[in-house]
This record gives structure tokens, C-alpha cells and sequence, in this order.
């Protein structure tokens, strides 16, 4: 599978001229549990696809291995971004969520950094290098990290209470396959040589424990999908909660749309880059793929809306939607709320395109860059448009309880990502 494969079978607009049908919320919210499963299925199967490519750079550390590695974890990034829709509103996707995608990171917690760059003066352990050190202390207590295990990187993730001693999850693996990116906003990722995996010819030390760190990092993520699954399983606690009261159902479905659209994605991600200048501040910022970790969680966005998810297999997982009860309310709302979901997509893929093409993501953000601002910006203001009308489709449904990440008005915070 390609990352071009992913957008996939499903036309961007399809849907802007769907007669309005009625529609049950219990058979809504089901579909939405549906595509829920079958997205963490998904990322549960491309992670074990890493995993097969992990095994074989520890076994064979070459330069064919370690790219072979770089690409499966960049396939697995496609539908797991998809799934962060599921957030903020699911109480069991909020609990578990940062286990796997935690960031920003302070990497010199896992592995060695350049002694000028990445040092964290507010985090006491950002320079703790649980590669080079078996035995370390956290707050006065010895660690023993002689043998490194999913359970170890467990314990340590977010230690101490600081969110940035990142340990576990899609970005530590993204750090150890890559390295840190040193490029600031010039173009080019991370450069990991293939020697800091190879104990026979180790340049920079400590290859048997980076390669167990690798191995762990990434059974621990296997293990943590496996949760997933199950939690979106016709037993499980996530679709239990989605589905037992249609009501709560739509809350938490709406909620995650709009917090993710708005605080998350047009914020955090996306505007306190762009205002800073900052290549730190991206999702996939060792990789640089931070092009396709923004457009597939735009994606993911339009998926739970519009009720239509099309599997790595090319297979679709589709039904009653979101879209189909807004568009029964109220038909005008419905069809500018997919046109909005369909001008993200657009504003989104111009910076896929972009990156694609040669322009890394860290050179759109570079100062003096305007047209890369305007790239950026332009999606930014997609997605708060968007989530304006989402908010008026949670008004026109008679939803209670929704609350949109980052924002407590729309109308009066707009500002900020101007």
C-alpha cells in the first residue's frame, strides 16, 4: 500500500446532492462505532506490518532494512490519523490516546541528542537517555532499566508527571527510526544512520539497547491497538458508551468533530507552528510527514461525518451518518457543512501536494515564506469554518452538552487564528 492509496475511493464530493432521508440515531451512531472499528483494525494490522520490518533491521541492519522500516511506520500513520476523530468526545479513547501518540517529545529521555539542540531546562529528564543508561534515577527512586521491555517503557512513560518525557507510542518509534531532524526550517527529516542499529559495527553506542528499545516501543504500540480493537468491539466499553443512549452518542460524536477541527488541529497543530516559525512544534516532526498526519486527520473529520470510511483493503465501511441527520433538519446547514469538510480536504491537499512535491512542511513555516504561510493559513481557516457550522449543526439537532476544544465561542475566539 501506497500513501496515495488512501485518499482513496471516495469522491470528495459525494454527497452535496443526497436527498435527505429519514434516518434512525441509533443506526447513526452504530455505523460510527463501525468505522471506529474497523479504523483501529486497521491501524492494528499496519502496525504489525512494522513490526515484521522492525524485526528485520535488528536482524539485518542495513540501509535497504531501515528505509523499509521508515516507510511501514509512515503506512500506519494513514489510518491511525484517521481514528483521531474519536477523541475528546469518548472518555475511553481520551484515557488511552496518549499511550500511542503522545507529543511533543523531549527525545534525549530515549536516546542520545545533539548537545546543542533538544535540551528541555524545564524537564529535568530530557537528557536522561534511557538508552545509554540501564540504571537512573526519577525522583530519587533507582530505575532499573537494565532489560528494556514494553512493561519498562510503560512505567516511563509521561514520568514524573511531565507530559513531554514521551516513552511509548508511534512518535518515540518515529524518533528512534529517523533521529532528530536538524534541518530547523530548511528542507530534509531526521538522518539516522543505520549503524546506530548494528552491534557488530556500532558507531554510536548502545545498538543492542536502541534495537530493544525499537522492539519494545513497538510491541507496546501492537499491544495498545489490540486494546482499541476490543474497546470498539460489539462487547466493548467504547461502543457500549456511543450506542446506549443516543443522546450521549451524538454528543460524543460531535464533540470529538469539532474539538478536533478546532483546538487540536487549527490550533495546536497547525497555528502555533505557523506563529512561531517553529518545525518543533509539528505532529510527525522527525519523519516530516507532518503533510499527511494534517490531511488524514482532516480526513478522519469528514469520514465520521459523512459516515463513510474506505478501508486499507479498498473495502468501504459505510451507512447512516451524521451528514443524513443534519441534512433532514435542516437541508441548506447539511450541504454547507459538506462543502466546508470538502474545502478543508482541498486546503489540506494543496499542503500534501506542496510537501510532495519537494516543499517540506518545515519550509512552508519558515520565515519570509509567504506563500507557505498562505498554504497554511488558508487550511487553518477551512477548518474554523467548518467548525463554526459544526456548532450550528449540534444547535439545529438539539444536542446538549457538546463543547468544543480551545474555544468556549467561536464567534469570540476566531481572532486567535488569524
Amino acid at each position: 500500500m501506497t500513501l496515495r492509496t488512501s485518499l482513496l475511493a471516495a469522491p470528495l464530493l459525494f454527497g452535496s446532492a443526497v436527498m435527505a432521508l429519514a434516518v434512525e440515531t441509533a443506526d447513526i451512531l452504530g455505523n460510527y462505532a463501525d468505522i471506529a472499528q474497523a479504523g483501529y483494525e486497521d491501524s492494528l494490522t499496519l502496525a504489525k506490518a512494522l513490526k515484521v520490518a522492525v524485526s528485520a533491521l535488528i536482524a539485518a541492519p542495513t540501509e535497504a532494512n531501515i528505509q523499509a522500516a521508515k516507510h511501514a511506520w509512515l503506512a500506519a500513520r494513514v489510518p491511525y490519523q484517521q481514528t483521531e476523530a474519536f477523541r475528546f468526545g469518548n472518555p475511553t479513547v481520551d484515557e488511552w490516546e496518549g499511550k500511542v501518540n503522545a507529543w511533543p517529545l523531549d527525545e534525549g529521555l530515549i536516546d542520545y541528542i545533539d548537545a546543542g539542540f533538544g535540551s528541555n531546562d524545564e524537564n529535568p529528564y530530557s537528557q536522561v537517555n534511557i538508552i545509554a543508561n540501564p540504571v537512573f534515577e526519577v525522583s530519587g527512586t533507582k530505575i532499573d532499566a537494565t532489560e528494556i521491555t514494553p512493561a519498562l517503557l510503560e512505567s516511563l512513560h509521561e514520568v514524573d508527571g511531565i507530559e513531554a518525557n514521551v516513552a511509548t507510542g508511534y512518535h518515540a518509534i518515529e524518533f528512534l527510526l529517523w533521529g532528530q531532524d536538524l534541518n530547523g526550517t530548511d528542507h530534509g527529516a531526521g538522518a539516522r544512520p543505520v549503524a546506530d542499529f548494528d552491534t557488530a559495527n556500532c558507531t554510536a553506542g548502545n545498538c543492542d539497547r536502541r534495537g530493544d528499545y525499537l522492539v519494545a516501543a513497538t510491541d507496546l504500540l501492537i499491544s495498545d491497538l489490540e486494546d482499541a480493537v476490543s474497546n470498539w468491539s460489539p462487547t466493548g466499553q467504547g461502543r457500549e458508551d456511543v450506542t446506549a443512549e443516543n443522546s450521549k452518542g451524538l454528543v460524543m460524536a460531535f464533540t470529538g468533530l469539532g474539538s478536533l477541527s478546532y483546538g487540536e488541529q487549527a490550533g495546536e497543530r497547525m497555528k502555533l507552528g505557523l506563529l512561531l516559525k517553529d518545525p518543533e512544534e509539528e505532529h510527525d516532526c522527525f519523519s516530516d510527514n507532518t503533510h499527511n498526519s494534517h490531511y488524514f486527520d482532516g480526513l478522519g473529520v469528514r469520514n465520521v461525518y459523512t459516515g463513510r470510511y474506505v478501508r486499507i483493503d479498498g473495502s468501504v465501511v459505510t451507512g447512516p451518518s451524521l451528514h443524513d441527520l443534519i441534512l433532514a433538519k435542516d437541508p441548506a446547514l447539511g450541504a454547507a457543512l459538506l462543502n466546508d469538510l470538502n474545502t478543508t480536504m482541498i486546503a489540506l491537499g494543496a499542503i500534501r501536494t506542496t510537501a510532495e512535491a519537494g516543499t517540506s512542511y518545515d519550509q512552508l513555516l519558515a520565515a519570509g515564506n509567504d506563500a507557505g504561510e498562505a498554504l497554511i493559513q488558508n487550511a487553518i481557516d477551512a477548518l474554523v469554518a467548518q467548525t463554526r457550522n459544526i456548532e450550528r449543526a449540534v444547535e439545529v439537532a438539539g444536542i446538549e452538552g457538546v463543547s468544543v476544544e480551545g474555544s468556549d465561542s467561536l464567534d469570540d475566539q476566531a481572532a486567535v487564528f488569524q
